[in-house]
């Protein structure tokens, strides 16, 4: 019998409280994206100043038949529902970052998940480019505006120009391209940060 999806919370010290500061003046629902195994529980995880939610179950015999395990072999659970974090940026901006499962196989969640947000984070692995093209697909085809972040894994190719990465990407030149390590706080918060400005200049707002 097939177990039932497990839903856990980190016990972080510091991040139990779920209430909003008092500054939160603008609550924008962000997309953490990308493909299996690139890092999208490992950044909200990072960032998150209230006990994450995830939803994870234990990478099977079965779902390795199904799911591109390249790459990342070593990698023993993986998302399948949602990730869910929050992060209080400076200017009273609140980001609620609901990462997405990597595989094929819950491309029926994407439009729920995907519903009601302003933009996307999309995390690609250096070594294993051709496996973002679909989630850029997805990301395209929903109209969001997006900004690139490759996770910096210790085995990643470093010989690759920005350039060259852009192009293996198909990226316009205003889409944000940036590298962050997903383990890092600073590291991932910059590369929100980037997608913020960039949600900014896409849609400015509006005066008052």
């Amino acid at each position: 019998m097939a177990s039932a999806t497990s839903s856990t919370v980190d016990a972080e010290p510091g991040s139990a409280d779920l209430h909003l500061p008092d500054t939160a003046r603008d609550l924008v629902k962000i997309l953490i994206t990308g493909p299996f195994g690139v890092g999208k529980t490992t950044l909200i995880r990072s960032v998150s100043e209230i006990r994450p939610l995830h939803t994870e179950e234990q990478v099977s015999e079965a779902s390795a038949q199904v799911d591109d395990l390249a790459g990342v072999r070593d990698k023993s659970t993986t998302t399948v529902a949602i990730d869910f974090g929050r992060i209080s940026l400076p200017g009273g901006v609140v980001l609620y970052l609901f990462g997405t499962p990597g595989q094929e196989r819950f491309r029926a969640l994407w439009d729920d998940i995907a519903y009601g947000a302003l933009g996307a984070l999309v995390l690609v692995d250096a070594r294993r480019i051709d496996a973002s093209f679909d989630v850029l697909g997805l990301v395209e085809e929903s109209g969001l505006p997006y900004a690139v972040a490759f996770n910096t894994f210790p085995d990643a190719p470093r010989h690759h120009t920005p350039e060259q990465l852009r192009a293996a990407l198909d990226l316009e030149s205003t889409t944000p391209m940036v590298t962050c390590d997903a383990r890092e706080a600073n590291s991932s918060v910059d590369a929100l940060l980037a997608l913020v400005q960039h949600l900014i200049d896409h849609h400015p707002p509006e005066p008052r």
